[in-house]
């Protein structure tokens, strides 16, 4: 099947993500408009302290009127490798830096509507760093052992889509 895009025209700039309208040529030849979010590529962290205690996160999150338990994430600088956001996200968030990297691997967080790839990591190895958070960002830390994490994302208890991904990425490396 071939889709071919004819075009973007902008629709919206703003702070964090920019709208375009794509006309596509669908496979059987008709055009069709579409709504494109294009967004910074971001990353997660999924740090893993000495106790075998997974960090996370708990924030405001507008789009869903409520705080939720996250694993530490961020969107990247103008290129910025996504090993390099992670490091300071996590510092950033958690207080903490890592000896030890591995890059789990990647996915899209709305691929329907969105550009936004999230490259994800796990952490271990922790050791105190911090850095000062975002103006913006108001957290409180929070540890949870791997058992008890796991059974949260089983039970559906944890709300946050990208923090799932990552638990399902790094659950291998845990065992």
């Amino acid at each position: 099947m071939t889709f071919e895009i004819l075009g973007h025209v902008p629709q919206y700039q703003g702070h964090a993500f920019d709208v375009v309208k794509v006309q596509v040529r669908l496979p059987d030849g008709r055009v069709r408009p579409y709504d494109l979010v294009q967004h910074r590529d971001s990353i997660s962290v999924v740090p893993v302290d000495a106790q075998r205690q997974i960090l996370f996160v708990v924030q405001y999150r507008i789009g869903a009127g409520q705080e939720l338990l996250e694993l530490p994430a961020g969107v990247m600088e103008d290129e910025e490798e996504a090993s390099l956001c992670a490091e300071r996200e996590l510092r950033e968030e958690t207080g903490y830096a890592a000896r030890e990297w591995i890059e789990l691997g990647h996915f899209y967080l709305a691929p329907g509507y969105c550009t936004e790839r999230m490259v994800v990591f796990l952490a271990r190895d922790l050791y105190p760093s911090p850095l000062r958070p975002d103006a913006d960002e108001f957290l409180h830390l929070r540890r949870l052992s791997l058992e008890d994490a796991y059974a949260m994302a089983q039970r559906g208890e944890i709300h946050d889509a990208k923090t799932l991904a990552a638990l399902l990425l790094a659950q291998p490396y845990l065992r």
